[in-house]
């Protein structure tokens, strides 16, 4: 189902809980509300107004990839950006990383299997962006 951007800072502020497997269709509004905004390359589940550990962003052919519970657990060359959000009206500087590790859960047969990735350029800053927002870190 697709779900209008929260722009309340109480809630995005707050740190998102664990998601589990039974978060299964917080995951597929968060697909379906990424899929219908032209403006959005990446969201994070506080963003439709559910304060669970899940992002979702689109890969390099424009599929959305789906995260539960990410972490970034390395980060090497920082440099700084200036990027917008679609839960706040105005750009920020902010520090990314061109390269980044990251864990996180996908969800299989119904159960959540962890994974690794390492990422790089774009897709890595876009996962950067929304972990800060599972932290409840604003840009």
């Amino acid at each position: 189902m697709i779900k209008d951007i929260i722009t309340d800072e109480a809630v995005l502020s707050q740190p998102c809980e664990p998601a589990t497997a039974a978060d299964a269709e917080v995951a597929q509004d968060l697909v379906d509300t990424l899929l219908a905004n032209e403006e959005a390359a990446a969201l994070a589940a506080n963003q439709i107004g559910v304060t669970k550990a899940i992002i979702a962003y689109l890969n390099d052919k424009d599929r959305p990839v789906v995260m539960y519970n990410p972490q970034i657990t390395q980060a090497l060359k920082p440099f700084p950006a200036v990027e917008a959000c679609l839960s706040r009206e105005e750009a920020a500087g902010v520090t990314r990383y061109k390269w980044i590790r990251v864990s996180y859960d996908v969800l299989l047969n119904g159960e959540l299997m962890s994974r690794k990735k390492k990422m790089e350029g774009w897709q890595a800053q876009l996962v950067q962006h929304m972990v800060d927002h599972c932290n409840g870190e604003l840009v």
